[in-house]
């Protein structure tokens, strides 16, 4: 996880309005406007390294309600499309929604056909590494 969050603040990329990071208390309204229990990696995530700007994925933030990448709006639209109500979604990639389970595991959901892609990450930590950084 260090290593990845290490590789990830390196790769930042400048940006006019940098993001901000959330706070514990931010991530407790959000679960409070999704009604589902954020996944303990995901919540290390979005403390950690939702700022973080680096190439063409976009992953959800939790800091700025206005932003195209607010986790409730985007994991709201995800379920409102199809997508599993006990998942949350960690990004989109347009027609690819990436979303962690309640255990962590990150799974891929094709939202052109409705279905979830065989290709899942253990943890949050390991897609980031596999296909974010790998972006």
């Amino acid at each position: 996880m260090e290593e990845v969050i290490d590789e990830l603040r390196e790769r930042n990329e400048p940006v006019p309005v940098p993001l901000e990071l959330p706070d514990d208390e931010t991530l407790v309204e959000i679960q409070e406007q999704i009604l589902i229990h954020l996944p303990h990696a995901l919540r290390e995530f979005l403390l950690t390294v939702s700022d973080v700007v680096y190439g063409h994925l976009e992953p959800v933030t939790a800091s700025d309600p206005y932003s195209h990448t607010y986790l409730p709006e985007v994991t709201a639209t995800a379920w409102d499309i199809g997508l599993p109500r006990h998942l949350v979604v960690l990004c989109y990639a347009d027609p690819i929604y990436y979303a962690v389970d309640e255990e962590g595991e990150v799974f891929a959901w094709d939202s052109a056909t409705a279905e979830m892609l065989e290709e899942t990450w253990e943890s949050v930590w390991h897609w980031a590494r596999d296909v974010w950084l790998e972006s």
